[in-house]
């Protein structure tokens, strides 16, 4: 199976090598990697071109923030999975691809995901929060569960057929897809019980307490807009957290 990886970046410098780094040590040999730059204006492009020997395409060019990026990655992706890689994440281990395809195999599923660690943005090595997803079951959506995104990957023609990324939504656009295509057409997924993504604390959604406002304003129309009962959802979705912040 071919495996397409996007990043996207934007005056990434500080941190893509590392997660050039990451990828480049992977052990799974099918891969595609595809970097999609907003146009950056600081040296991300040389930082790209210095540290990776796998990019197999590299577009830079305006766009309308990360969403649309990561949809012009799709559109270019030639794999039968599709997975993300954001400019500011890691890969967690060599062999995290190979892993994430064997499950996905094995379960005969249309998609795969796993968990992931919230790292501090100074020390990747240290774990601020660890997010350990469980085993799918689709009725878990109805209580706000979802799967880290940064973990998910799927087959790319799922993407083609029931939508890319809604641009309608500025933070929560990676919950609108995977209650769209897990909860409104039943996608099969697995699960893969290991860490394969470290991500650097400071995220869009929780960056400030007005981006808090507008992610939870945001959760509640993904609910809307796939049907789901929202006042119990958002609720259990948000404390469900809490204990991720334990688990380390």
């Amino acid at each position: 199976m071919k495996v397409s990886i996007i990043t996207a970046t934007y005056n990434s410098e500080s941190t893509i090598a590392d997660t050039i780094d990451s990828l480049e040590e992977q052990t799974y040999q099918n891969i595609e990697y595809i970097i999609i730059d907003g146009a950056s204006k600081d040296s991300t492009l040389n930082v790209i071109e210095s540290n990776s020997t796998r990019v197999s395409t590299l577009i830079s060019e305006s766009d309308k923030g990360i969403y649309d990026a990561l949809n012009k990655g799709i559109e270019a992706a030639t794999g039968d999975i599709v997975g993300f890689l954001h400019s500011d994440d890691l890969l967690a281990y060599p062999e995290a691809i190979s892993d994430l395809v064997e499950t996905l195999k094995k379960g005969d599923s249309e998609a795969v995901y796993a968990d992931l660690e919230y790292v501090s943005k100074e020390d990747t090595t240290k774990v601020v929060r660890k997010w350990t997803s469980g085993q799918y079951e689709q009725q878990k959506l109805r209580s706000g569960w979802m799967p880290p995104h940064p973990t998910f990957f799927m087959k790319r023609d799922l993407y083609l057929k029931y939508g890319l990324f809604n641009l309608d939504y500025k933070i929560a656009a990676d919950y609108d897809s995977i209650l769209r295509y897990l909860w409104v057409n039943n996608v099969t997924a697995s699960y893969l019980p290991k860490v394969v993504t470290k991500m650097r604390v400071g995220g869009a959604s929780n960056r400030s307490l007005a981006n808090i406002m507008e992610k939870t304003k945001e959760d509640i129309q993904a609910l809307k807009d796939n049907q789901l009962f929202w006042p119990s959802a958002l609720f259990i979705k948000n404390v469900s957290k809490i204990p991720q912040f334990f688990k380390r």
